[in-house]
């Protein structure tokens, strides 16, 4: 008997089998040939048939029950029934008659839900700006000036929230602990007089180190699209960050080794809020956040000007 006259003859008799089982209402027939695998798969219902030619053998499945034939060297073919419960056979055979390969799975399980890029650690450098964008101070506040290389900025993002629009695209919040150390470049630092008003510090003595502090809680409001690379992704991100005012010191730290520190609010505006953008691969991303709001308070600003909080560096996002 040829290997055709049986397969057709085999479907036959299971298909009356099993034809208590299906009702003729719902009965849809799909048909998915995947010539890689030399399968042919159809579905009657929610009753998966599949017949397989593997050269040497058939398998023919209907739900969890199958036949197999196999090929003897006497010639006769060899016929065995049984039942396959097997959840993974069953998968197989769905992901291989929708025509999914191993990658295909693997693709699908990696970007099968939005999670956007917040969560995690921030390490960069931030500086201040004046009114117009100009990284030089005005010469009567010149002692705002900073050590660019040493003004450094530390997140803690430890809280986050993904709204998937799509599967890759999708909007992100969440909470997160901004440091900002700004380093002065003169031997110097800042103070608030009784008007409020910011002005020079002069301290007696030689600084070894002389720094200002300001510490944020943030909320971002970011949309995020993830584009695929393989089995991979490049994110790029951008919105919003607001920010609410923790705290606030300076620090100075003479050649001597005595360190003198106060702790104050520093006329600093309560509220702030800025743009963002993020780009990156994977969990690595670079980031730059501009706040809009200034610093100080307005008018209380050293001379009365307004300068903006500027940040760039990288994150380290823990969404996997």
């Amino acid at each position: 008997m040829k290997k055709a006259e049986i397969i057709v003859l085999m479907t036959a008799i299971i298909l009356q089998a099993f034809s208590q089982e299906v009702d003729s209402k719902e009965r849809e027939r799909k048909t998915k040939t995947t010539p890689n695998f030399e399968k042919t798969h159809v579905t009657i219902g929610d009753t998966l048939l599949s017949i397989e030619d593997d050269k040497g053998s058939f398998r023919i499945r209907i739900g969890k029950r199958g036949l197999e034939i196999l090929d003897s060297l006497e010639g006769k073919p060899k016929i065995s029934l049984g039942e396959h419960n097997s959840k993974t056979e069953i998968e197989d055979i769905n992901r291989y008659s929708h025509g999914y390969s191993d990658r295909d799975e693997r693709r699908k399980r990696h970007f099968g839900r939005f999670k956007g890029h917040w969560s995690g650690i921030e390490i960069g450098f931030n500086n201040l700006l004046t009114d117009n964008n100009s990284f030089v101070m005005p010469a009567d506040i010149d002692y705002m000036t900073l050590h660019s290389g040493k003004s450094t900025c530390f997140n803690l993002n430890f809280a986050q929230q993904s709204f998937g629009f799509k599967r890759n695209f999708g909007l992100v919040t969440g909470l997160g602990l901004n440091w900002n150390n700004y380093r002065f470049d003169g031997n110097n630092n800042i103070q608030k007089g009784n008007d409020g008003i910011i002005f020079k510090l002069d301290p007696e003595g030689i600084l070894k180190k002389s720094k200002f502090t300001t510490v944020y809680l943030t909320l971002p409001l970011l949309l995020e699209i993830q584009i695929p690379t393989d089995s991979k992704q490049i994110n790029l991100s951008g919105g919003f960050i607001g920010a609410i005012k923790l705290g606030s010191h300076n620090k100075m730290v003479f050649q001597n080794g005595d360190k003198v520190k106060s702790d104050d609010d520093f006329s600093l505006n309560l509220l702030r809020y800025g743009p963002t953008l993020r780009i990156g691969f994977e969990n690595l991303n670079l980031y730059a956040t501009y706040y809009k709001t200034p610093l100080f308070r307005s008018g209380k600003g050293p001379g009365g000007y307004a300068l903006h909080p500027f940040e760039i560096g990288f994150s380290f996002t823990f969404n996997d």
